[in-house]
């Protein structure tokens, strides 16, 4: 009997010795910063938010607000790395939670694994303190960030069904994804927490920074990382647009990127339009932000919100819906060549 239990003894030390990661990383904890969500949590932990929401929410449970919220100064349990083995039993399909949609869609379903082993980093122009171009019908003033912000997070919600991982840059915790026609103002919008600076040059810096922060770290697990800058400005005051897609100069990505998306666009408007022709170009532009974000980047132009037809497209939460899906499908005709 005293030779089993020497035995035994010998057996735990071992399996300790052997195992420690196991039982540390079951007991890994950590507050959120302000402003976080269970999503931006799990990706600062080094966690996809497709795997391990779920689990996460299974061990969390009972410290979480009403709403899915984290709550500041409350420690949570992060959940522990899965092995590969473990990976490849779970299915593919799964649902990923993203307040930042809002309440009516912030349950995302993953329904395909199109974009599976992708990132993408979605910013939408102005915010903050920027409103961008300003369109006015009868009483109401529309601005540029909000339209623009309502179709950057319809896109990232069809990358993330796509299988995709997104980080959205430019935020506002309230807004969620709208359909109503007029949208209202606000100067709420932070990039990824950070107030935004009013000053042009910096407010541009700041998104680039974060975005360069976040790809030195995802160049390393994904095989595919984008970045997409969205407009709704005007490049003469009152003039009817197309979709414009511009890249870097010198960038064959970004150019292959652009030409993707706009090939997918003449073809949408081909069969839902096919009378209104397609004039949509692809061409190198020295914009600040193309200059400065070291991934792959494409700049989209969507339409004028100071011209009155362009301004009744954007108005029509379908049409935003569409212009939405397009760009996802861009991305995923650029993918696969």
């Amino acid at each position: 009997m005293e030779a089993l239990n020497r035995y035994l003894v010998r057996a735990l030390f071992l399996l300790l010795l052997c195992f420690p990661a196991l039982a540390v990383q079951a007991q890994q904890k950590d507050v959120p910063r302000r402003g976080e969500g269970i999503t931006t949590f799990l990706q600062r932990h080094g966690r996809s938010p497709r795997k391990y929401y779920a689990a996460f929410i299974e061990l969390n449970r009972d410290k979480l607000g009403r709403s899915r919220e984290l709550r500041l100064g409350v420690s949570y349990v992060i959940p522990p790395l899965e092995s590969a083995a473990e990976g490849k039993r779970k299915s593919r399909r799964s649902y990923v939670n993203e307040p930042l949609f809002g309440k009516r869609f912030d349950d995302v379903k993953v329904t395909s694994n199109r974009l599976a082993g992708c990132c993408f980093y979605v910013v939408s122009g102005h915010g903050g303190p920027d409103p961008g171009a300003i369109g006015r019908v009868g009483k109401h003033e529309l601005h540029e960030d909000e339209y623009a912000y309502d179709i950057a997070l319809r896109l990232a919600r069809y990358l993330l069904q796509e299988g995709a991982d997104v980080r959205i840059i430019i935020r506002d915790a309230k807004d969620g994804i709208r359909n109503d026609a007029y949208l209202s103002n606000s100067k709420r919008e932070t990039c990824m927490g950070d107030p935004i600076p009013l000053n042009q040059v910096r407010r541009l810096q700041q998104r680039c920074d974060k975005i360069n922060a976040l790809y030195a770290r995802d160049r390393k697990k994904y095989s595919y990382c984008r970045a997409i800058f969205i407009h709704v400005d005007s490049q003469g005051k009152g003039k009817q647009m197309d979709v414009y897609f511009y890249h870097s100069a010198g960038s064959k990505l970004g150019k292959r990127l652009a030409t993707s998306m706009r090939s997918t666009f003449k073809t949408k408007y081909g069969i839902h339009q096919p009378n209104r022709g397609f004039t949509g170009t692809v061409s190198e532009r020295g914009l600040y932000v193309l200059r400065n974000t070291t991934p792959v980047s494409v700049f989209v132009e969507l339409g004028n919100i100071q011209n009155q037809f362009d301004l009744r497209r954007l108005i029509d939460s379908s049409n935003r819906e569409a212009l939405a899906k397009w760009l996802k499908d861009g991305f995923v005709k650029d993918v696969k060549q």
